[in-house]
């Protein structure tokens, strides 16, 4: 009976595995189904690289150019703060908080994950925006600067998590080694303890600027939602994900900014597709 019950649980598994694998490749076959009936008017050059985003003109203008620049400059931007701040606080966890503080501190930062990203952009608009538009002397405070420092600390529990997690996989005979040689405290966190974990830092880095580039609600409440090339980061932007959510409600089914939506989404699902699959090589690359 106990061999019957692990043969059922493990073809359980087995199949919620292939399932999931499965739902992916349809989600990217329907991706591709809708998406690339655009390029039977725009092809794929002009469309990644055109410098105008009017999809309801006449003729249509379907370049998306302005798009990925305004997500890459705010996924920069959020990258920039987040990092250090990110792994800053992971080390202190791990490394030097007491006890009791390293438990009420994980707490927190696991509370600050599940809060909606549509309350988090709700706060920003009413606390960042116009702080950064009066330190600034900006005519709006909707600008990329914005949604950074906003995604930033969206990423930042991603990051600290999945960090603190990798230092304290380091085996303490490490440490221990590291100290007994005569290194200070730093010393053995600096040279030995971020060293053996940089695989698994990296990894809670990509997956961190993953969750940015995949964020929508409070990016397009907080950027100014402006498909124009971005000429520095106090200007506003639109992204890639902001503009699916605005448009794809008034787009007529079977119209060409219909396609150029899916296509949006296509470059969307590469691009983290491509970063979740780096992060999961440098996640196991200790253990190749």
């Amino acid at each position: 009976m106990r061999k019957l019950k692990e043969f059922i649980i493990e073809k359980l598994i087995l199949i919620c595995g292939l399932a999931s694998i499965f739902f992916v490749v349809l989600i990217f076959l329907f991706l591709l189904k809708e998406g690339l009936a655009v390029f039977k008017t725009v092809s794929p050059l002009k469309f990644l690289f055109g410098k105008s985003w009017y999809p309801i003109s006449e003729p249509a203008q379907l370049g998306i150019l302005p798009l990925i620049l305004g997500s890459l400059l705010v996924t920069l931007g959020a990258a920039i703060i987040s990092i250090p701040i990110g792994v800053g606080c992971a080390i202190y966890i791990a490394e030097i908080a007491p006890l009791k503080i390293k438990e009420i501190l994980k707490a927190g930062i696991e509370l600050l994950a599940a809060i909606p990203s549509v309350v988090l952009g709700f706060i920003g608009m009413v606390t960042l925006v116009p702080l950064v538009k009066n330190i600034f002397h900006l005519p709006t405070g909707l600008t990329a600067l914005s949604g950074s420092i906003m995604l930033a600390f969206m990423a930042m529990p991603t990051i600290v998590s999945i960090a603190e997690d990798a230092l304290y996989s380091v085996p303490k005979t490490y440490k221990e080694g590291a100290l007994a040689l005569g290194a200070t405290h730093w010393q053995a966190i600096w040279r030995v303890m971020l060293p053996a974990a940089s695989s698994g830092i990296l990894a809670a880095v990509m997956l961190g600027i993953g969750r940015v580039i995949g964020e929508t609600m409070a990016v397009m409440m907080i950027t100014g939602n402006a498909a124009v090339i971005p000429k520095s980061i106090l200007v506003p932007v639109r992204t890639l994900t902001a503009t699916i959510a605005a448009e794809m409600g008034e787009a007529v089914v079977g119209s060409e900014h219909y396609f150029a939506l899916f296509a949006i989404g296509i470059v969307l699902f590469v691009i983290s597709f491509a970063i979740n699959v780096s992060a999961d090589l440098f996640l196991h690359k200790r253990q190749q």
